[in-house]
Parts: structure tokens; C-alpha cells; sequence
């Protein structure tokens, strides 16, 4: 009879020891059709990313630094995705599952690896992240179809943010109207978008005024040194509860194949709109980008705090989870064993049949990476450019309560009116998709840690399925009260993005380690690929280090 498998056995640890004919093994498809049939766990990854790291993160990383941080996102997408790559080898390789794998890495245990309880930080993190995603598909639902009205009519005024923004620029036009300067107080940089921004919000102000709102009120208020507290509203908060049910009700019915088609149909709609609308934005005065602005901004340099806020500390929180963040990269994996990479290739065995399975298995598994790759580096600049552009020119930060309504601002311009309708229906389906894909990920992942940690007895696949069923309804429902707590959503990203920069280069070395300790020679790679995975992880620890130095100093 056979026996529940250990951590050190190769094959998946939720399931038991099987024979090769029992696990179904299969001969990789080698032409190009073939392969993008198999396609899929790297299609799951990406909407997972776009929600959070793109719509949110990457554009207020824009919003807050114009196009002079267009490097590092840019090289936040491309460098991890060859870690990524490596972790799915050693799946493929070994059979184990990603928390199995990191729990075999040397170093100091407490029960589990160093490295299980980091992640088990950063995954704490991360439910408060899902609470500001479903808080988004809340915002956006509760504008597009009010229940109560209240959630809208809060948001028609600026924020204090806003008004502060407006009173300070205005008094420094004042001064430089009174000693015939430019915005003296400003760096050079600024200046156009202070002109600009002070426009778009006189304009704002009186539409409001036309209709009857009290913005000068509102304005009196903040120039006294009033704070201006929003009020409870419910629409939100109904609309996001209504989500969290959704979500929880179809992530326990279903399986692979329905996560994956609903998440794909999600995000490439969106994000095709959103590049549509960035290539527009190259025909209109203020929001087109020069190529010396472009050359710019892929210049290794920093930009100065201003106002009161630092882009470099919101571009390391983005950096985390943009591209393939610390929890993607530890998702992906399972993605792949529930695709059939690992199961089609098989227990490891010496022959030579079995090593040409794992390489064929293991191109699949690199063009996946790959392709999805393309997919959220496109995704990833177009949402950066949005940001840079007409929300850095106009002087927007999307923050709190407001975070949706700011980020429809990007559609104005090219869409006018319509605009409000196109972002709302995409903001949500992009960022559903997250939401759904992260909470099945992490149900995966939590799971795993229950059987590593010894809470449950996980020794058959059925077990394993039935605490992800469990868990994939306890989990959105956390990320609910976290939102219905009124946490900041934008905020709860860029908290949960800060903790997976500090991850990524964690999961670096992990990768080292498996590339040339445990994986088995006939897979390892060559020469170069040696050299983009070593740059890879260095690029991951200077970035981590970085963060962290930035969170212990404040």
C-alpha cells in the first residue's frame, strides 16, 4: 500500500505515490499550435497582476513621479520572470510544490524554514492587499450602479489632498505673480504641471460651483487647517460584500479550466482599451510624450520628493508587485502542476525517456512564462504611462475613497464623457480578475503551509482540494472585513507591495540554490542563462535591500 509522501519526496506533496501509467504521462506537444494549447498558468499569473500592481500601483507610481521612474518599471517587469522560470523547473524536475521546495532551503527553522515564515508575513500583507482590490471593484460598482447614491455623492468633491494641492500652488502663483517670476518655489519640472494642474482644477471647481456644490466651503475649510473627514458610506461596502459572495461561491465550485477562461476574458479586454487609449494620447496637446521625454525617463535617475511625497517609496512598493511579484512567483508553480506540466512529465526516473519528457515539458512551461511575460510588461507600461501623464500633468493622486474616480480621470481626454462608463466596466473586470486569481492562488499556497506547518493531515490529493475549497471562501471574506474596516485601499497595496519587494530577493537565492544543488543535471540550463538568473537575483536583492532600508529609516 502506498504511503503518504514527505517534503523531500519528488512529486507532488499533496498527492500520494503513484505510478508512472497512474499519473497519466504524456509526450510534450513540440510544434507551435501544440504548445499554445497548453498555455495557461502564466495567463493566471498575469490577471492576477494587472489588477493591483498595474491599475493601481504602477499608475499612482506615474501619478506621483511623471515619466521619470519609466526605468525601474520597466526592469521591475523583465528581471523576474527568469527566477519565475526557474522555480517552475524545479517543479517540473522534483514534482514539489513551491513552499515545499523553500522549505528545503538551508538556513535557520523555527518547526519551518526562514523563508515559510517570511512568506507567511508577506501572505498576511497580502489579504489586506485583496481587501483594497475588492474595495476597488466596490468603488467602481457603487458609482456605476448606485444603490443608496451615497458612496457617489461623497466622491463628486475633491479631497483634502486635492484642495491642499491647489491652495499651495496657488499662493506660489500669487508670489510669482508679485515678483514676476515663474512658480519660483518650484523645481523646473514641476512648473509646467502646476500651471497645468492648477487649470484642471479651477475648471472643476466651477462646474461643482455651477451645480450647486459647496466647494468654496470645502476650500474655506482646508485653508483654515481644517482636516476634512469623509463620511461612512454603504454602497461600496454593499458592492464589494456582493463580490466577496460571488467570489467565494465560484472559487469552490470550480476548477482550473473556469479560473483561467474567466481571467483571461477579464483582463485582455481592459488592458487592450488602456493601450488604445495611451497610443491616443500621443495626438493631443498637453498628454503626448516627446522622445526626449521618453529617453528620459529610461535614464537611471531619481526623482525629488515634492509636496510632501516621496515616488521612490511608492516605485519600491509597486516594484514588488508589478510584473511577477513575490506571491506570483510562488504561485505560479502550483499553476503549473494543476495544468499537468509536472504530472504529464512524471516521476523523476534515470531514463532517458523521462529527461526528454521534462526538457520538452520544460520548453511549454518557458514559453507560457514568456508569453505571459509580454502580456504584463505591455500591460504594465501602458497603466504607467496613463499615470505619467495626464494624472502626473493634472497634479491627481488616486488615494483613498477616491482612488477609482481619480484613475477614470486618465480616460478623459480621449474618450471624454464616455470615459467614466469604458473605465468604470474595465476597472471592474481587471480588477475582479485579480481578486478572484489571488484568493485561488493563496488558497492553494495556504493549504500547502497547513500540511508543511503540520496544522492539518494533508496526505491525499482529495484533502488537499478540500481544504482549498474551504479556504477559498475564508480568505475573500477576510479581505471583505478588511475593507469594510475603512483600511485605505491604496494603501493596503502598497503595504503588501513594500513586503514583497523585501520577499523577492529571498525567493532569488531559493532559486540559486535549486538551480545548482537540487535540480537534476540533465535539466540544468547553459552558460547564459546562468548569467540573466544571476543578474536576476542581484537586480531582486538590491531592490529588497533598498526597501527595506527605506521602511527601518522611517
Amino acid at each position: 500500500m502506498s504511503q503518504p509522501p514527505s517534503d523531500e519526496q519528488t512529486h507532488n506533496p499533496a498527492t500520494p505515490e503513484n505510478t508512472v501509467e497512474d499519473l497519466h504521462v504524456q509526450d510534450p506537444p513540440t510544434r507551435f499550435l501544440g504548445i499554445v494549447k497548453q498555455l495557461g498558468p502564466g495567463l493566471i499569473i498575469a490577471s492576477a497582476i494587472v489588477g493591483s500592481g498595474e491599475l493601481i500601483a504602477t499608475t499612482k507610481t506615474g501619478a506621483q513621479a511623471g515619466l521619470s521612474l519609466l526605468w525601474l518599471i520597466f526592469f521591475g517587469c523583465l528581471i523576474k520572470v527568469f527566477v519565475q522560470i526557474e522555480l517552475g523547473r524545479f517543479t517540473i524536475s522534483e514534482g514539489q510544490t513551491s513552499l515545499a521546495a523553500l522549505n528545503s532551503v538551508p538556513g535557520p527553522r523555527l518547526k519551518i524554514n526562514w523563508i515559510i515564515w517570511v512568506w507567511f508575513a508577506m501572505m498576511l500583507t497580502s489579504m489586506a492587499q485583496l481587501g483594497g482590490i475588492v474595495g476597488g471593484v466596490g468603488q467602481a460598482a457603487a458609482i456605476a450602479l448606485p444603490i443608496t447614491g451615497d458612496y457617489a455623492e461623497v466622491v463628486r468633491a475633491p479631497s483634502e489632498k486635492q484642495i491642499d494641492w491647489y491652495l499651495t500652488y496657488k499662493a506660489d502663483r500669487e508670489l510669482a505673480d508679485q515678483t514676476q517670476s515663474n512658480f519660483s518655489q518650484l523645481p523646473p519640472v514641476h512648473q509646467e504641471r502646476a500651471e497645468f494642474g492648477m487649470q484642471y482644477l479651477e475648471t472643476r471647481f466651477e462646474s461643482l460651483r455651477a451645480e450647486g456644490y459647496p466647494i468654496d466651503e470645502l476650500i474655506s475649510r482646508v485653508d483654515g487647517g481644517e482636516t476634512l473627514i469623509d463620511p461612512n458610506t454603504w454602497d461600496d461596502r454593499l458592492w464589494a460584500l456582493l463580490v466577496t459572495i460571488f467570489t467565494a461561491i465560484l472559487l469552490y465550485l470550480s476548477r482550473y479550466n473556469l479560473i483561467q477562461t474567466v481571467a483571461m476574458v477579464l483582463v485582455v479586454s481592459f488592458t487592450l482599451i488602456t493601450i488604445g487609449n495611451v497610443i491616443s494620447l500621443q495626438a493631443t496637446e498637453y498628454f503626448s510624450v516627446t522622445f526626449n521625454e521618453l529617453m528620459s525617463g529610461l535614464a537611471f535617475k531619481l526623482p525629488e520628493p515634492i509636496g510632501g511625497i516621496d515616488p521612490v517609496k511608492t516605485a519600491i512598493a509597486t516594484f514588488g508587485i508589478i510584473g511577477v511579484g513575490a506571491s506570483e512567483l510562488i504561485a505560479y508553480p502550483y499553476w503549473c502542476q494543476e495544468k499537468g506540466y509536472a504530472k504529464f512529465t512524471g516521476p523523476r526516473q534515470n531514463s532517458d525517456a523521462w529527461s526528454n519528457r521534462a526538457k520538452g515539458w520544460l520548453r511549454v512551461m518557458r514559453f507560457d512564462a514568456f508569453n505571459s511575460m509580454i502580456i504584463y510588461t505591455i500591460a504594465t507600461m501602458a497603466f504607467y504611462f496613463m499615470g505619467a501623464t495626464v494624472l502626473f500633468r493634472q497634479g491627481l493622486d488616486p488615494d483613498g475613497m477616491r482612488m477609482v474616480t481619480t484613475l477614470s480621470s486618465a480616460y478623459v481626454p480621449i474618450f471624454g464623457n464616455y470615459a467614466r462608463w469604458l473605465f468604470l466596466i474595465g476597472a471592474i473586470a481587471v480588477l475582479y480578475s485579480t481578486f478572484l486569481v489571488a484568493n485561488a492562488s493563496n488558497a492553494r499556497m495556504w493549504s500547502d503551509f497547513f500540511r508543511i506547518a503540520g496544522l492539518f493531515k494533508i496526505n491525499t490529493e482529495e484533502k488537499f482540494m478540500k481544504c482549498v475549497g474551504i479556504m477559498s471562501v475564508v480568505l475573500p471574506c477576510i479581505s471583505f472585513c478588511v475593507f469594510a474596516s475603512r483600511a485605505n485601499p491604496v494603501t493596503t497595496v502598497l503595504i503588501a507591495g513594500m513586503m514583497q519587494s523585501i520577499m523577492l530577493p529571498m525567493i532569488g537565492f531559493a532559486a540559486l540554490y535549486f538551480r545548482y544543488k537540487r535540480i537534476d543535471r540533465r535539466l540544468r540550463p547553459g552558460l547564459v542563462w546562468d548569467i540573466f538568473l544571476i543578474l536576476s537575483f542581484l537586480g531582486l536583492l538590491v531592490t529588497g535591500s533598498w526597501g527595506l532600508i527605506k521602511v527601518l529609516t522611517e
